[in-house]
């Protein structure tokens, strides 16, 4: 045992003085906790992470190590650890000798008589037992126990106990064994014990009818402990401990801890800021380009989140990739992401300086949102942030409001193609299907217990395979306000944690919300020709709305964090009806040329004509781009039905215009490279006119 070590013992200067040791990092703090319950009288529960690494005394400790070790030095004589694998073992040297002796000397003090489970008959029992070995009966008695019993369980325990060293059957491997004998021991002053049963849950699922005894024998152990006639340091001096480590709390039965006060939960966190200063530091050799005087402390920050094993892999990384700890984002990209080209790096220079050009040439009439969007995306690639903390926040996060029908999604898209090219780096969330409260838990998944836990969230899993993404979350007003917690977390932390406690990280994304918020009111403004209403005032109109509807929601602060990235959409002016008609029309005309074969002759004066003149009404106003596309949609039908009814070869050319009632007219023409068609009529079906 180190010097470290004995300075914490009770009744030493640094174990008076704990909290002075967590400051500087060298304990963990759930140590710490861990060490105030057990000296008010509890036994705890640890859960979390219990499967991580821990810096302890100036070097680094597993779990098993750090929980074994700290228990003997602050008094136990014997450390007995317990798992569904090895069974009972014991982590610290010298502790199986000396349990071996404790057995015996508890059985000279006869150990039935200090909080031994009742029997049929305890005066028998006591006078069948060998005094050789406590948990024997004499060979010669006729009364045997019953191999069932608690006591017959106890029995086969202490055989195996006190059998020769290095045979696998000298301890306990059956969990309700193992409990028996804790219960036997810890209820016993003549020493410091502690147990310590890891995994329970694996032994004894919750969910079988029968592990609900073995629970009761935890229980029972836990309460019957007594504190040891000499305790070491000062009162109040800490009971014999039975501790149970697991995972997840949810995963053991909840009577355990709620219907006794003297048992309660501990969480082991990942570390927090003063124990990754600490460790880091300890580490500091490892890091790349690091000398004595390099400033840790952005690192110490940016880390915030990081288990201790993955503090370990960051000084890896650091060394295998040649990063400096001076460029935290990078270094934390390359350990979460594990890539060395960044779709965000490959962007070329002049593609998002002519962002604008580019993306307006796809949204027609929303040249305000475009010019906003462009900016963001300037910002984005220059990676210009008030302090590091803003690293871990997405790339950049928008609020597309405005009437419908007007390039939101388009708009989105279009950014996707602009950065990653790849139309699989956009996902859409319909944020129609979140209505209610329970639905939060598909983007984030089910806690343990419930339907689809092994599946993790729909958000979470996206994000993990692929973190550079657009994520767009489409009518966001439609959402539960518990959903938009969910959000609040991924914009000020870039982060966000599944039921299974894997971490998605949306530092490479680009979050997109859109909303409709404030449509319906705004053709009370228009109230007349809409391409006399000014864009400042459509802006003024929808900031206010949707800033009131966060209010309604009791979610002002979201609003907040969101206001720097709300871009409003105007609403469609007559003066780009036209462009957008046009495009469909070239897209028709595309689709029937790859797909028959057939060359369409559009007269396009007569059909934007008639489309712009449809888009004056005020019922098909409402309705944006989306609008021009539904009327086109009666000439789709019309083609499609002429081509059915002809079947036109290869090569024909079709005219196609519409008539001043708004019938579509289709008829053949000149194909390409013959000089006439014959046998071709016009074709007016009955009742297609829109």
């Amino acid at each position: 045992m180190t010097d470290q070590s004995a300075d914490i013992r009770p009744g030493s200067p640094a174990s008076a003085g704990a909290v002075a040791a967590k400051s500087t990092g060298e304990l963990p703090l759930w140590v710490v906790v861990l060490g105030w319950e057990l000296r008010r009288g509890r036994q705890v529960i640890l859960h979390g992470e219990v499967n991580d690494r821990y810096w302890i005394w100036q070097r680094p400790a597993s779990f098993r190590d750090v929980l074994s070790e700290y228990l003997e030095v602050t008094g136990a004589e014997v450390v007995v650890w317990w798992d569904p694998l090895d069974g009972m073992t014991f982590p610290r040297p010298g502790h199986h000798e000396r349990f071996a002796e404790l057995l015996l000397n508890l059985g000279r003090a006869d150990v039935g008589a200090v909080g031994e489970p009742p029997v049929e008959d305890e005066h028998q029992s006591d006078q069948n037992q060998n005094p050789q070995n406590p948990y024997q009966q004499d060979p010669d008695t006729e009364q045997a126990a019953r191999p069932g019993s608690r006591r017959a369980a106890s029995e086969r325990a202490g055989r195996r106990v006190l059998a020769p060293r290095g045979s696998r059957a000298a301890l306990p491997t059956d969990i309700n064994e193992a409990l028996d004998l804790a219960r036997r021991v810890v209820a016993s002053p003549l020493a410091a014990t502690a147990f310590v049963f890891q995994d329970l849950d694996a032994a004894l699922p919750t969910g079988d009818p029968t592990s609900a005894e073995g629970y009761l024998r935890l229980r029972a152990a836990m309460a019957g402990a007594v504190a040891p006639l000499q305790a070491a340091g000062k009162e109040p001096f800490r009971r014999n401990a039975v501790l149970a480590v697991t995972g997840n709390l949810a995963r053991l039965p909840d009577w355990l801890n709620t219907e006794d006060p003297r048992v309660v939960p501990l969480r082991v966190n990942r570390p927090d800021q003063d124990e990754r200063r600490w460790w880091l530091g300890q580490l500091r050799p490892g890091l790349h380009g690091v000398d004595a005087g390099t400033d840790l402390e952005p690192l110490v920050r940016a880390t915030d989140g990081l288990a201790g094993w993955e503090l370990d892999a960051l000084v890896r990384t650091s060394m295998l990739r040649g990063i400096p700890a001076d460029h935290p984002a990078k270094l934390l990209n390359e350990l979460r992401f594990n890539v060395r080209t960044n779709p965000w790096e490959r962007l070329d220079r002049t593609v998002i300086a002519d962002s604008a050009a580019a993306l307006g040439t796809k949204v027609i009439g929303q040249q305000a949102a475009v010019t906003a969007v462009a900016d963001a995306l300037n910002t984005a690639y220059a990676g210009v942030e008030f302090g590091s903390s803003g690293t871990a926040r997405p790339r950049g996060v928008f609020f597309f409001v405005g009437p419908t029908g007007v390039g939101k999604t388009e708009l989105a898209k279009a950014v996707t193609w602009l950065l990653f090219g790849d139309e699989a780096a956009f996902a859409r969330f319909d944020m129609s299907e979140y209505r209610e409260e329970h639905a939060a838990e598909r983007l984030a998944g089910a806690p343990p217990g419930y339907v689809g836990y092994e599946q993790g969230g729909e958000l979470t899993r996206r994000v993990q395979e692929r973190p550079f993404s657009v994520l767009l979350f489409d009518e966001i007003e439609k959402a539960h306000p518990v959903v938009l917690d969910k959000f609040l977390q991924i914009i000020e932390d870039g982060r966000l944690t599944d039921g299974r406690g894997q971490t998605a990280y949306f530092s490479q994304t680009l979050v997109i919300f859109t909303s409709n918020t404030g449509a319906d009111a705004m053709w009370d403004l228009v109230r007349g020709a809409a391409d006399d209403l000014p864009y400042e005032r459509i802006q003024e109109h929808f900031m206010r709305e949707v800033e009131a509807a966060f209010q309604a929601m009791h979610r002002p602060e979201i609003f907040g964090r969101l206001k720097p990235g709300v871009v409003v959409f105007d609403l469609l002016r007559s003066q780009y009806v036209t462009g957008i008609a046009n495009r469909l029309l070239d897209q028709l005309a595309e689709s029937a040329l790859e797909d028959r074969k057939i060359v369409l002759d559009l007269d396009r004066p007569g059909l934007c004509a008639w489309i712009l003149a449809r888009m004056q009404l005020p019922e098909n106003a409402r309705y944006g781009g989306r609008q021009i596309r539904n009327e086109l949609e009666g000439l789709r039908v019309a083609l499609a039905g002429y081509v059915v009814e002809t079947n036109p070869a290869e090569g024909s050319r079709l005219r196609v215009g519409v008539s001043a009632d708004g019938v579509f007219d289709i008829a053949g023409a000149d194909p390409i490279g013959t000089p006439t068609m014959n046998g071709t009529a016009d074709w007016n079906p009955d009742g297609r006119g829109v």
